[in-house]
């Protein structure tokens, strides 16, 4: 088990709030998060992944049948782990709103992890790079080359030159792994006003202040039936080990 880093671990935004429509009928009366994956609830084995990368404090952004996975996680002590929530509220926030509405809980530097991903990567060199680019914010990226998804980051090797989930270009061969990293400043403003995370990570990359940082791990998410298949198969072999 690869041992944490002694540093201070910031704490963790899971975005866990979405409506999962790609999932139905499963998640029609659970959210996507109590997906059971590999026998148990997915967000547990994204807790226990966080424990074991020094992570202590976690931020749960929910909407939909958040009360559902509140009732399942509890405050995460059993997980080592301090774990709190933020609902969206009557209305949709979209992942953008949903952590400026959670930015008390977080504080001034943050992980945000979306919530159908399993993430095996080493936290502590994402934040020291993120430390030492001296930009506001960090996206963790893969050489995807089109394998499985759409690449839509092209990156030079320390900075994030360009991000388009809507018209990515042949030139991108990277893609957002699902790790960042922000300065709650870049997201202070109106709690209420709905808007997405990935129009802010455009507009920095545009501007030249969105770090990056290869992840050379391949990425495993639940977002859709052929990837909770993947997923399900990679995590029922990491109990078997």
């Amino acid at each position: 088990m690869r041992r944490a880093s002694d540093q201070a671990v910031f704490p963790v935004a899971i975005l866990a709030g979405g409506l999962a429509t790609r999932m139905r009928p499963l998640t029609e009366r659970i959210p996507k998060a109590l997906i059971e994956v590999a026998g148990r609830p997915f967000v547990e084995h994204q807790l226990e992944l966080l424990q074991r990368e020094g992570v202590r404090r976690v931020v749960l952004c929910v909407g939909y049948l958040g009360e559902m996975v509140r009732d399942c996680v509890g405050d995460g002590a059993r997980f080592g782990l301090s774990v709190s929530y933020s609902f969206d509220g009557e209305c949709l926030l979209g992942t953008g709103g949903a952590l400026r509405r959670a930015l008390p809980l977080l504080g001034p530097d943050f992980f945000v992890l979306y919530g159908d991903s399993y993430l095996d990567i080493d936290y502590a060199p994402v934040q020291t790079a993120y430390r030492d680019s001296g930009k506001p914010a960090l996206m963790t990226v893969f050489r995807n080359e089109g394998r499985w998804d759409t690449s839509n980051v092209l990156f030079d090797g320390k900075t994030v030159i360009r991000y388009d989930k809507r018209h990515p270009v042949a030139e991108m061969k990277f893609i957002d792994y699902g790790l960042g990293v922000l300065s709650g400043d870049l997201i202070s403003g109106a709690e209420n006003e709905a808007f997405d995370l990935s129009d802010l990570y455009a507009t920095l990359a545009s501007e030249g202040r969105l770090a990056g940082f290869e992840a050379t791990t391949r990425f495993y998410e639940i977002g859709t039936p052929s990837g909770l298949a993947e997923a399900d198969s990679h995590l029922r072999g990491n109990q078997q080990r």
